[in-house]
């Protein structure tokens, strides 16, 4: 158990942010990071850089910076680094990805150029529409880990890293049912050594930083760490685990207004959604078996947001449909449309429509940044397995066995701030109040 008031290891030196899959995301991410050490830009959208905790009763004043309160990496001290299927270096990946304007670009050039691929692990079966050349080669799922455990490794020699932490940008694999393979560590590391299907590269790049001690934090919808076998070996090596699938677009609006509509008790009686999107991973999910990991990530929040089973007169049988269709034309802005039947007084129906005319990537790298830095300091502090707390950035967050993940995003945010008190030993902030009327 976590003690209040943690002993938490320093912030220093170097801290290496491994990436599988340099594309949209990441480019964003890296180039993004570069430009606001620049001062070329502001995090906007990254709590670890612009967010603000508040400390003790509201008369205190106490209302510090989270980069001031919790000890955190400066962005000075990153070091990025990943593998990808192109070799194209992260300037050239960046400016194929269309998603930030040349001129910001240029300004971080030199610095992009620096940012090499190696070359990833990769299965076409996974990832059914995508084909790259830049891929390892190996007898077994086994041997593959081991090659990415060694570039680990060089990467935290070639750059004298003090830590490293891996946060997965890759592409949504296809869907994948839990199986024996997956359920505890022995029979994983024999699935391995014997090619088992069930095993995904996302997992195989899981293993090996979690077996080196980096943290992994999981950005798409597939099944990677929430495994028993993955949880077993955080567990083993006193690693955090974290995820699954950044929470940017049209299930962020999702997690804003479901828990608005509940707190009125207003009913819902149908929830519409469809997407345009043109960049690689609207081309991904073109393909019904990596867009099945997708559905499944997306239609889980309202469900467990508005706990249909405990008020069946406003939630009962609500009909909830998604949709994503790639769009070339959009590119990286994608627009997700809502149309959302609900029920107020005496059963009188009402309707609420949503255009969001959204950047994924644009929303996605400030999660990249936070979840990098806070699963660092999950690690220093001695925190290891699930992160629970970071569910604030997932669509589908992961939970212990038995328990119901949390997808009010007001709750995870709350969540969220009371675990950084508690490390840093601060009283827990439950918005009673009482005190001030007393």
């Amino acid at each position: 158990m976590l003690k209040k008031g943690a002993d938490i290891e320093r912030a220093t030196g170097k801290l290496g942010v491994l990436i599988p899959g340099m594309g949209a995301v990441a480019t964003t991410f890296v180039a993004g990071t570069l430009a606001v050490q620049k001062g070329q830009g502001k995090p906007i959208g990254s709590l670890t850089q612009m967010g603000t905790i508040r400390l003790g009763k509201r008369t205190d004043k106490r209302v510090p910076s989270i980069k001031e309160f919790v000890p955190l990496y400066d962005l000075h001290d990153l070091v990025f680094g990943g593998w990808d299927i192109f070799n194209d270096d992260m300037y050239a990946a960046a400016v194929n990805a269309g998603v930030l304007e040349k001129p910001l670009l240029d300004a971080v050039k030199s610095e992009l150029q620096e940012i090499k691929p190696m070359s990833a692990v990769f299965d076409q079966y996974y990832v059914k529409r995508l084909n790259g050349s830049h891929v390892k080669k190996a007898s077994s799922k086994m041997d593959l880990a081991e090659l990415l455990r060694q570039d680990i490794q060089s990467f935290r020699s070639d750059h004298d890293l003090s830590r490293a932490v891996m946060v997965w940008c890759g592409s949504t694999e296809v869907f994948i049912e839990p199986n024996p393979v997956h359920d505890n560590l022995q029979a994983f590391e024999a699935g391995l050594k014997n090619n088992d299907p069930a095993i995904s590269p996302s997992m195989i790049y899981a293993y090996a930083a979690l077996s080196e001690k980096v943290p992994f934090a999981n950005g798409a919808p597939n099944l990677t760490v929430d495994i028993p076998a993955m949880v077993e070996l955080s567990q083993q090596n006193n690693v955090p685990i974290s995820g699954k699938d950044f929470k940017t677009g049209q299930t962020l609006m999702k997690t804003i207004l479901a828990p608005g509509f509940k707190s009125r008790l207003l009913g819902v009686s149908g929830w519409f959604s469809t997407n345009i999107l043109g960049n690689r991973d609207g081309e991904v999910l073109d393909d019904p078996e990596s867009f099945k990991s997708k559905e499944v990530s997306k239609l889980g929040a309202l469900e467990y947001i508005l706990q249909p089973q405990l008020y069946p007169d406003l939630y009962k049988d609500f009909y909830h449909k998604v949709r994503i269709n790639y769009y070339p034309p959009r590119g990286d802005n994608k627009e997700g449309w809502d149309n959302i039947d609900i029920v107020g007084w005496l059963g009188y129906p009402m309707q609420v429509k949503v255009d969001f005319l959204c950047r994924d990537s644009i929303l996605a790298a400030p999660l990249v940044l936070d979840l990098a830095l806070f699963m660092d300091l999950a690690a220093r502090a001695g925190m290891h397995g699930i992160q629970e707390w970071l569910s604030f950035y997932f669509k589908s967050p992961m939970v212990a066995e038995g328990l119901y993940p949390e997808h009010d995003l007001f709750i995870q945010l709350k969540k969220l701030k009371n675990t950084l008190r508690h490390l840093m030993g601060e009283n827990l902030i439950t918005h009673l109040g009482l005190e001030y009327y007393e």
